[in-house]
Order: structure tokens, then sequence, then C-alpha cells
């Protein structure tokens, strides 16, 4: 399924000669794997950051470390600043960030097991969403990775 997505999207940005970077954390470097797994990938795949600490968010992506204090690293404000920094730092067409609790531990009652925020980063300008996927790790990664790919073709159509 995340395939089919993935090449949809990868048709996009190579017919729109548009480039890509990505800045994950929960995901773990398998969203950038999905598309990079397309054959073709160098002609719109920039770069990916795979910034698991708040460290790497902070040195990599420019986000602000009070916004990680004030709000935590899984929050639309992380989303937003790691979407932003991945999208200025590579200057890619587009940009997303993936920042969650993939489990099956470290979720609490306000953000709970399963909370992954996106950011996308559309020629300088960023959204921001929190969705609620369900299911074990694995399952939670695969969910966030055919929304993000969903969501990143919707934007660009």
């Amino acid at each position: 399924m995340s395939y089919l997505k993935a090449k949809k999207l990868t048709e996009l940005l190579t017919s729109k000669n548009m480039s890509i970077a990505i800045a994950e954390s929960c995901t773990g470097g398998s969203l950038s794997s999905s598309l990079t797994s397309i054959p073709g990938a160098s002609s719109y795949f920039n770069c990916g950051f795979i910034t698991y600490s708040n460290e790497s968010k902070v040195n990599m992506l420019n986000v602000d470390s009070q916004t990680i204090e004030l709000f935590g690293a899984v929050s639309e404000k992380v989303a937003y600043e790691m979407a932003m920094g991945a999208g200025q730092n590579s200057k890619s067409h587009l940009a997303i960030s993936v920042t969650g609790i993939a489990g099956p531990s470290g979720g609490t009652p306000e953000k709970p097991v399963g909370m992954v925020c996106f950011g996308f980063y559309v020629d300088g300008n960023v959204t921001t969403t929190t969705q609620f996927f369900s299911g074990v790790r694995s399952e939670i990664v695969s969910e966030s990775i055919a929304f993000a790919l969903t969501e990143l073709t919707s934007k660009i159509e």
C-alpha cells in the first residue's frame, strides 16, 4: 500500500521537477526509505534528517530548544520547526517532519502512544496536523508513513 502511495508521490515530484527533504523522529528513516526505494530517487530526493534526539533536532533542523521545553518534542510546534528547518537547510521545494510516540512505552494521558505530529513545508509555507494511530509500534510507523505520503501528494497535485 505505501509503495503505491510512494510511487504516486515520486511521479508527481518528478513531473513537477520538485525536490523533497524529510525530517523524521518516530519513523526512524522509514519514510525516507519508502521514497528512495523507488527507482530514480536521485532526481527528487534531496536529503533525510533522522533527528531522534532533541539535541539533533536543535543542531540539524534549527528547532528552538525552548520550543521543545515548552511544548515537548511531540507537538505541532516542534513539527513546524522541524519542517521549516528541513526545507530551509536543504533548499528543497517540499519537506515533511514526523515526530510522535510509536510505543509501546512513552505515552501519557495528554500524549498517548500513537500520537504523531506532522509538519508540511511547501515552498516556504508550513502547515501542521496531529493524528492518532493505533496498534503496535510497527503499525503506528506504517500508518504514519501512509498518512504522510497521502498528505504530501494532495498538497502538490
